[in-house]
Parts: structure tokens; C-alpha cells; sequence
């Protein structure tokens, strides 16, 4: 029956990378050598870029903020009539990490062939000869893989602290090579001090899956020199310990970071794709598709986000779409930042409080999501005790609304969204300093299909709002950041097998900064990724004959400048590679 292959299909976009939390592999997104298709629907201050073996490590001048590197691009010319063997090496349009011109000291933190589920762990000293306060510390991984295998998840800790999570491409069968940087500086507290290592990337090797990922991970620490100052960081970066924070008694401010990824297997897959009860899909969830992350404090909400709906590189049916390009943030996973401010002075009694985060949605008992916890402290140096209190908590109920409509085209249409207020003050050294934290969520979706899901289209959009505002010291400072995330695809499946995926996936923000009512910083995040590629499901690769386009357009400007690259492959071939501001 076409609705076995269809469902078969959709269980295959379950990324198997996610199985590193200790289960065993999940179905996965089969690479193209795989005898079937994958299925269905599946930057902030860190900016990542991936770039192809063979591009200079310079970018042709520019702006300040154009430091991306440029890699060769052919033309649609170039490009062969269908996919073959090999293609481009990973690659996406978003900046590079801007570096400083002073001295740099390299340490390698992790090396290692990932063939299973048995985590690298070793040992990080910090460097010497740049000092132990650095203007920035810059995260490198590098990775090559090649033959057959899945897309995977892992992560990167040192001395508890998670600072890097990560995704994988699919390889081709001659291999190819790629590489991933992150500014992580906010964690210099971490790397002042010697610690363990543990890295994984889970991976299954065998007779059909034979791709090992070979990866090296280093930082490059550079130090203060000239009119090159330290970056303004955290003073401590924390781990919870048996799920509770213990602050230091004089935090002023308090941010926690939570690297939210639908993960273990199961529909959290995909979550944004999941229906209730009676709709007739192959995923289900007790109230639809509407996610939200949240965060407490000894049981009280303390915040809310949406989370990003990332697509690993073997999601919505179709690998094709994710050779060269992939779509935003699947090599680096962004964590969700809570401001935990307003309750400073609650946390600033010296004892440890019960911290939990849960995601609301997910059908009770089911695992399928992984939510480690850092915790940044900003602390006055002044004061070994800053006292205060968590004056308000003013929360709404949440909205989550899935309505099905029966029909020859299958429908549930999705609204859901919450509010949040904190409010709270600390008396520091330099006076009271209230803090008071707003955040509004919104998720509308569209998601239609047909009698066996050989048609599964879906139309989603995700709003995060968040205002911070921080009055008493000095003028009032208001942060606003409206976070915008976008999703539209098909996946068809017609009566010949040809299976065709067109996507577009979105990442924005605009974040506004004020301080006595007056604008002294701004930026706003354009990423989009679009792709349209089919291929012939349930045959050998030879006789898939795919074809795909793909872009991405990464659009950055604000007060700092501003930086716009564009890229498109044609079957896997580079066609175009173009920056301008």
C-alpha cells in the first residue's frame, strides 16, 4: 500500500544522531545510497559558517562585519544533468567569526572517529602565553566523513559545561569535509580553569552504514593587546547539580542558556508536524503540534521560549536538499536564553533551588526531548551579598488550539501562545536595580495532507518576543529582540515514485537597544533557506536520477554594518556565491 511507503517515509526523518542520549539508533533520514527515502517534514551573539575544504580562509574586503569566507562558485553550466557521486563540500551563507589581530594560542580539546556511542573524554588545560583574559575565544570543528551514513547530533563539554551542540551532514560516497565555528568567549570562566572532556557524536557503523565521522575540535583563545580589550563575560559559568543552582550570593544578574533540541527518537523528531486525536496521521500527539520551553524556579514559572524548529540535513523526506547547504542552525544549536534577573535576589540566599525545565506539548510520559542547563552570573565585585526580591510573576494561560477538518485534503490548523512578566530587584553596590522581563509567544500552522500522506504540506509561523528592561543605574536600558521563525513545504509523492520536496525555512530577529529612551544599538537577521529536489524513491542510487536546487540568503545589519551573502548549488554543484552589502 502507498500509505506503508509514505508512513515508512515519515518515520525516517526521525534524526538517529538523537539516539546519543543512551538509546539505541532510530530510524533516520536514509543517506542516498540508502535503498529508501527519508520522509516528511522534519545566529544572536554566536555566529557559525561552514565552508568547503578548497575556499581561501579570507573573505575579499568589505564592510567590518563581511568576514565570511568565499567559496569558488561554478555555473548552472557546470552543473550535471543529475546528482552523482560526490558533490560540494557543506557550506552555509552566514558570517564567519570576526577575529582580532592579536596574538592567538590554539589547544585541541577533542579528536576523534565517532563508530558508535562511546563518548571522547579527555582532559582541557587552559593556554598559556595569551594570558587568562582574552578579547575572544573562537570554537573550531572540523569534520570529514564519506560512504553512507546518517545525519547525527552531538555535543561538547568541558568541565560540565555544555558549549557546543551540534548536527552532521550526509556524506557522499567519496566523502567530503566541512567545518563549523562559534564565538563561545561568554564561557572564558569555563576555560580559566583545567577540566574534564567529554564530546559525542552517536554513530552506527556497519556492512551498509560505513560512514565514520572523523572530527577534530579546537579553541584559539586571543588575547588582549592595543585598543583590543576583553570581551565583557560572565564571572561564573554554572552547571546544575542534581537538578538545583546554587548562585553566588553577590549575582547581580543571572542568564540561563538551555540547548532545547527535539531529540531520542519518536515524533519530537518533528514535532511541528504532530496531530491529536481523531485526525488520521502517522504522528500524534494529545494536542497537536504547539511546543514551548519552559523554565522554573523552586516550581514557579521563571521563563518561556518558542523553540527553534530546526530540520537536520536528512529531514522532510529528502537529503538531496541538504548536501551543500544546510538549513539554519543545524550545525550549530543555539541555546534559548532565560533572564533569570528578576529573581536574583530569591537565588542570592546561598542555598541550592530546585531549577526544572519542561516543554509543553509533549504527550505525557514520552520522551524525545534533551534540555541541558548552563547558568551565566554576572556578580558585583563590592558586595559578598546582594540581597533583594522577586516582586511579580504574571503569567497567562496558554493558548493551543488544534481545530481538524476532514477532507480529501486533510487539515488541522494550529494557534497556540503564552505571556510572561517577571519583575524583581537586587540592592547592589551601585544602588537598587530593578529588572523586569516580558515575553509574549505566538505559533500559527497550517498543516494539510492526503489519504495515505502522499501530499503533506505544512505552513507554520513562530513568534518569540522579549523586552528587557533594567532601571537604576542610570537612564532605564530597554532591550527588545522579536525573533521570527518561519516554515513552508510539500512533500509529494507521485504514482511513478518520484518523490519532490519544495521548502522554505526562515530565522529572523530584530533586536533594539535603548538607554534614556534613546537607540544606541540595533540589528536585524534575515537567514532563509529555500530548496525544491526530487528523486525516485525505493531504488538503487543509480536509478534515482535527482535533481535539486538549493539557496540560502544570510542578510545581517544594524549599527555594527552590515553583511549579505547569497549561495545556490544546482545538483549538488556551487553555482553561485555572492556577497554585497
Amino acid at each position: 500500500m502507498r500509505r506503508r511507503i509514505v508512513m515508512s517515509m515519515l518515520a525516517g526523518v526521525i534524526l538517529s544522531a538523537s539516539t546519543f542520549l543512551g538509546a539505541g539508533p532510530a530510524s533516520a533520514a536514509p543517506p542516498a545510497d540508502a535503498a529508501r527515502p527519508a520522509a516528511t517534514p522534519a545566529r544572536s551573539a554566536d555566529q557559525v559558517a561552514a565552508t568547503p575544504r578548497d575556499a581561501p580562509s579570507e573573505a575579499p574586503a568589505g564592510t567590518a562585519a563581511d568576514t565570511s569566507a568565499e567559496a569558488p562558485a561554478g555555473t548552472a553550466a557546470d552543473a550535471p544533468a543529475e546528482f552523482g557521486t560526490d558533490w560540494h563540500d557543506p557550506l552555509t551563507a552566514a558570517p564567519s567569526v570576526a577575529k582580532p589581530a592579536t596574538k592567538s594560542c590554539a589547544v585541541t580539546v577533542a579528536e576523534a572517529q565517532f563508530r558508535d556511542f562511546t563518548p571522547y573524554r579527555g582532559t582541557y588545560t587552559p593556554p598559556s602565553g595569551c594570558g587568562d583574559r582574552w578579547s575572544k575565544v573562537v570554537l573550531r570543528l572540523d569534520g570529514k566523513v564519506k560512504g553512507r551514513q546518517f545525519d547525527r547530533l552531538g555535543y561538547l563539554h568541558i568541565g560540565g559545561v555544555e558549549i557546543f551542540r551540534t548536527s552532521t551532514p550526509e556524506p557522499s560516497p567519496d566523502g567530503i569535509e566541512w567545518f563549523v565555528e562559534k564565538d563561545v568567549t561568554r564561557y572564558s570562566d569555563t576555560f580559566r580553569r583545567g577540566g574534564d572532556v567529554e564530546m559525542l557524536i552517536g554513530n552506527v557503523v556497519d556492512d551498509t552504514y560505513t560512514g565514520v565521522l572523523d572530527v577534530k575540535v579546537t579553541l584559539t583563545f586571543y588575547a588582549q593587546g592595543g585598543a583590543v580589550k576583553s570581551t565583557a563575560t560572565p564571572d561564573r559559568v554554572l552547571t546544575l547539580q542534581d537538578g538545583t543552582l546554587t548562585t553566588p550570593r553577590n549575582s547581580e544578574r543571572i542568564v540561563a542558556e538551555v540547548y532545547a533540541t527535539g531529540s531520542g527518537g519518536g515524533c519530537e523528531e518533528y514535532w511541528y508536524l504532530t496531530v491529536p486525536e481523531p485526525a488520521p496521521y502517522s504522528c500524534k500527539a494529545d494536542k497537536g503540534p504547539y511546543r514551548e520551553v519552559q523554565i522554573k524556579v523552586d516550581g514557579q514559572l521563571a521563563g518561556i521560549a518558542e523553540p527553534f524548529p530546526t530540520v537536520w540535513t536528512g529531514g522532510w523526506s529528502n537529503p538531496f536538499l541538504w548536501y551543500v547547504i544546510p538549513g539554519p542552525r543545524a550545525f550549530d544549536i543555539k541555546p534559548i536564553e532565560y533572564d533569570l534577573t528578576p529573581y536574583a535576589g530569591l537565588l542570592n540566599d546561598g542555598r541550592p533551588h530546585r531549577i526544572d525545565v519542561s516543554v509543553v506539548g509533549v504527550p505525557a510520559g514520552q520522551t524525545g526531548w534533551s534540555t541541558p542547563v548552563n547558568v551565566l552570573v554576572w556578580q558585583d565585585a563590592k558586595r559578598a551579598h546582594v540581597s533583594g526580591a522577586l516582586t511579580e510573576v504574571r503569567a497567562g494561560d496558554v493558548t493551543n488550539s488544534s481545530t481538524y477538518t476532514p477532507g480529501s485534503q486533510e487539515r488541522l490548523d494550529t494557534v497556540g501562545g503564552h505571556r510572561l512578566t517577571t519583575v524583581g530587584y537586587v540592592d547592589t553596590s551601585h544602588g537598587r536595580v530593578w529588572t523586569t522581563v516580558r515575553r509574549t509567544l505566538a505559533n500559527t500552522s497550517a498543516h494539510h495532507w492526503t489519504d495515505g500522506e502522499n501530499t503533506d504540506a505544512l505552513q507554520a509561523t513562530w513568534t518569540d518576543d522579549e523586552t528587557v528592561t533594567v532601571d537604576g543605574r542610570g537612564p532605564v536600558g530597554v532591550r527588545r529582540t522579536h525573533r521570527t521563525y518561519t516554515m513552508d513545504g510539500t512533500t509529494t509523492l507521485a504514482a511513478d515514485d518520484r518523490l519532490r520536496t519544495v521548502l522554505t525555512l526562515g530565522d529572523g530577529a530584530a533586536v533594539d537597544e535603548t538607554r534614556g529612551g534613546r537607540r544606541t544599538t540595533w540589528s536585524r537577521l534575515d537567514d532563509t533557506y529555500a530548496g525544491d529536489a526530487t528523486y525516485t524513491a525505493n531504488v538503487p542510487r543509480d536509478q534515482r536520477h535527482a535533481v535539486g536546487t538549493t539557496s540560502e540568503r544570510y542578510r545581517l545589519y544594524g549599527s555594527d554594518g552590515c553583511y549579505d551573502r547569497v549561495l545556490v548549488t544546482v545538483q549538488g554543484v556551487l553555482t553561485r556565491d555572492r556577497s554585497d552589502c
